[in-house]
């Protein structure tokens, strides 16, 4: 499976509010904040919207709604990236593009 960078879904997703995802350094610290111990949130999630990957961000819906918005994973982000606003904009994303995973 190929994958097309794009800034697009960045675009997309920006017009929807202050998001602030490309900030993320990928360190990880968020991760092992979350109390549900997941690996693919927030970092992951946040790089697929960056680089333009709508099939994998749709794979991962799960992941983005699954999120119990704490901000455990914001008080400790090194690059205070506002984590739980982007999490809601991705999920606004999703649901106004249900079909459109490419």
């Amino acid at each position: 499976m190929s994958t097309v960078v794009s800034r697009v879904l960045d675009d997309e997703v920006g017009h929807l509010g202050v998001f602030d995802a490309d900030a993320c350094m990928n360190c990880g610290v968020c991760s092992a904040m979350c109390p549900l111990g997941t690996d693919l949130l927030p970092r992951r999630v946040f790089r697929y919207a960056v680089l333009g990957m709508k099939a994998r961000l749709h794979e991962q819906s799960e992941a983005v709604f699954s999120c119990l918005l704490c901000r455990l994973c914001e008080q400790n982000c090194p690059a205070s990236v506002h984590i739980t606003e982007n999490v809601r904009l991705l999920r606004r994303w999703l649901l106004d593009h249900p079909n459109e995973a490419r």
